[in-house]
C-alpha cells in the first residue's frame, strides 16, 4: 500500500521535475520511467552475480564486464557529483538502454562511441524486453544536473526505505499513473483502479488463460489480471504456467508509443518480464489476429472515429460504422477463442443507440453469442477525466448463441463522490455487484424495481436489442400525502407575519 509518507516523497520528485520546466504528466513519468528502469537494471544485475557465485560459474551479465559497463550501473553513479551524474545518465546510459539487445547493454569503445550488442549472439535466460523495443525513439528530457541529482536521490531514498518488493514497486508506480488527469485523443482516459479490479474480479482469469488489452493504454488492466493470478493461484501454478505469466500469457496493443513504453514499464515492475505489447491499430487492416485469446478486458476508446479505409473488412461486416467505441466490440469477438470472456466499458449510446451499427453489434453478441450482463455505472466514475454515463459489458463468444437472460445491475455508488474531487466514501456497490454476478442463480426472483435483476433474451429482441437499464427498470412511485389546503394557507401566513415582525426589528436597528 502507497502510505502517505511515500505519497509526500512522490509528489516531492514531480515537483523538483515540474520546477525543471517540464509539467506534462505524461513526460514525467516517461522521464522516471526511464530512470526506474536504469535501478531495476542495476538490481537484476545484482541478482544475476549472486546466482553466478552461488554455482560456481561466470553467469550472463546485463552490464558489460570492462570499466565503462560497470560505470553505468545505477550503484555506482548514484552518489557521484551531479554533473558527473549527468554525463553518465544523458551520455552512456540512456543510448545504451536505447541499444539493448537480448538484455543486454552495449559497451562503449575507446573512441566513446557505442559497440551494439551483435545480434547473432544467443544468451539463455534474457531475450530483448518490450521496454526496449520502444525505446528507439525516446529522449532523455531532464534539464540539468542539478534537477537529475534530486531525482535519483528522491528515488533512491524510496527504494531504500519504503520499497520493500514487487508489489510495493508496482503500487508506487501506479499513484504515478493516476496523475494522469487529463483525456487523451479520440476519448482515451485513465481507468479508475478501482473499476479495473472490478471487472477483472467479474472474469476472474486464471493462470491456463491468454489475457488481451487491444487498447491498452498504461496496461492497468493488464496489471490487474497479473495481481489477480498471483494472489489466487501463486501456490500451485507450474514452472510452465510461470514462464508464460512472464511472456506469453499478458497481450496490449497501442497506437501511442508513449504509452506503449509506459504499460511495458509497468508491467515490467509487476514482474512480467516480457509481455507481447505492441504498436498496432487495432481496428485497422493492420491486425489480423482472430482466435488467440480465452480473456478480453478493455476500455476502449469513445466517440474516436477512424478512416473508414483502414478499418478491418471483417469488423465492418459485424457493424458498419467507424465508431472505435462498436468497431472494438466486433473485435472482441473476432479476437476471442471459443468460450472466450470479455468485460469492456462501453457508453451508454452503445445500448440504446437507434443506427443499424448500433442494432447490429448489440444483435451479434445477443443472438450468436452468451450476453450475461450489463452493468450501468453513474456518470460521475470517470471523473474528473469525462462526465461521460458508462456501463460494463459481460459477454462469452460461443458461435452459436446462448443468450437466455441477461442481468442488469444498476450502479449507484463506486466507493467514491460523483464530483471532480471523487473524495472516498462509504457507499459502494461494487462487492454486492461481484457478490451477485458470481451468485447468479440467487437473482431469478427479484423484481424490476430493485437494483438488479434479469432481462428475457426475448424481451430484449422485442425491444430491438435495446439494453439500457431504464427501458427494463420499474419506478415504484410512493403517494406522498400533503395537509389540506386551508392547513397551508394558515402556515403560509404565519411564516409572513414572522417575516414581517422581524423586519421591524431590524428597522429600529437602523434608527
Amino acid at each position: 500500500m502507497v502510505t502517505g509518507a511515500i505519497k509526500n516523497k512522490v509528489d516531492k520528485i514531480w515537483d523538483d521535475i515540474a520546477a525543471g520546466g517540464i509539467t506534462n504528466p505524461i513526460t514525467v513519468i516517461e522521464q522516471l520511467t526511464y530512470l526506474m528502469f536504469i535501478r531495476s537494471l542495476d538490481e537484476k544485475e545484482l541478482e544475476n552475480e549472486e546466482f553466478a557465485n552461488m554455482m560456481g560459474e561466470s553467469g550472463d551479465y546485463i552490464f558489460p564486464q570492462t570499466e565503462s559497463g560497470q560505470s553505468m550501473r545505477w550503484s555506482k553513479f548514484k552518489d557521484k557529483d551531479p554533473r558527473d551524474i549527468f554525463d553518465i545518465v544523458s551520455q552512456r546510459v540512456f543510448p545504451a538502454i536505447k541499444k539493448m539487445k537480448h538484455g543486454k547493454l552495449p559497451d562503449f569503445n575507446m573512441a566513446g562511441d557505442l559497440v551494439e550488442v551483435n545480434e547473432a549472439d544467443q544468451y539463455s535466460n534474457s531475450e530483448n524486453t518490450a521496454f526496449s523495443r520502444y525505446m528507439e525513439d525516446a529522449m532523455f528530457l531532464i534539464p540539468t544536473p542539478q534537477v537529475l541529482q534530486k531525482i535519483v536521490t528522491g528515488l533512491e531514498d524510496l527504494y531504500t526505505h519504503d520499497i520493500a518488493d514487487g508489489d510495493m514497486q508496482g503500487d508506487l508506480y501506479e499513484y504515478m499513473l493516476g496523475k494522469l488527469a487529463s483525456a487523451g485523443r479520440n476519448g482515451q482516459f485513465r481507468t479508475p483502479r478501482h473499476i479495473i479490479d472490478m471487472i477483472v474480479e467479474l472474469v476472474e482469469p486464471t493462470p491456463d488463460d491468454t489475457i488481451c488489452d487491444p487498447a491498452c493504454g498504461t496496461a492497468g488492466f493488464l496489471v490487474a489480471s497479473a495481481k489477480y493470478i498471483r494472489e489466487h493461484y501463486e501456490d500451485t501454478m507450474t514452472s510452465d504456467q510461470w514462464d508464460a505469466y512472464a511472456s506469453t500469457m499478458f497481450s496490449g496493443f497501442d497506437t501511442d508509443r508513449t504509452m506503449l513504453r509506459i504499460s511495458a514499464m509497468n508491467l515490467m515492475l509487476h514482474s512480467i518480464s516480457n509481455p507481447d505489447v505492441d504498436y498496432k491499430d487495432s481496428v485497422s487492416k493492420q491486425n489480423d489476429i482472430s482466435s488467440k485469446y480465452t480473456v478480453c478486458l478493455a476500455n476502449p476508446p469513445f466517440k474516436g472515429t477512424i478512416d473508414a479505409e483502414s478499418i478491418n473488412d471483417n469488423l465492418k461486416a459485424v457493424t458498419n460504422t467507424k465508431k472505435t467505441e462498436l468497431l472494438f466490440l466486433a473485435l472482441f469477438l473476432r479476437l476471442l477463442k471459443k468460450g472466450g470472456r470479455c468485460a469492456c466499458i462501453v457508453p451508454d449510446g452503445v445500448l440504446f443507440g437507434s443506427s443499424n451499427a448500433h442494432k447490429s453489434i448489440r444483435k451479434e453478441i445477443i443472438k450468436n453469442h452468451q450476453l450475461q450482463a450489463v452493468i450501468s455505472m453513474p456518470s460521475g466514475v470517470f471523473k474528473p477525466y469525462a462526465g461521460v454515463s458508462t456501463a460494463v459489458l459481460v459477454f462469452t463468444k460461443t458461435g452459436a448463441g446462448g443468450t437466455e437472460n441477461v442481468w442488469f445491475y444498476d450502479m449507484k455508488a463506486d466507493g467514491y463522490s460523483l464530483d471532480d474531487k471523487r473524495s472516498e466514501i462509504q457507499d459502494n456497490d461494487i462487492p454486492d455487484i461481484i457478490e451477485r454476478f458470481h451468485n447468479l442463480e440467487k437473482e431469478a426472483g427479484r423484481e424490476r424495481t430493485e437494483q438488479s435483476f434479469f432481462v428475457p433474451k426475448q424481451e430484449i429482441v422485442d425491444n430491438d436489442y435495446d439494453l439500457s437499464i431504464n427501458k427494463y427498470k420499474k419506478v415504484e412511485y410512493v403517494p406522498v400525502n400533503y395537509p389540506p389546503t386551508h392547513e397551508i394557507m394558515a402556515e403560509l401566513r404565519r411564516l409572513e407575519k414572522e417575516i414581517a415582525e422581524e423586519m421591524a426589528e431590524l428597522e429600529k436597528l437602523l434608527l
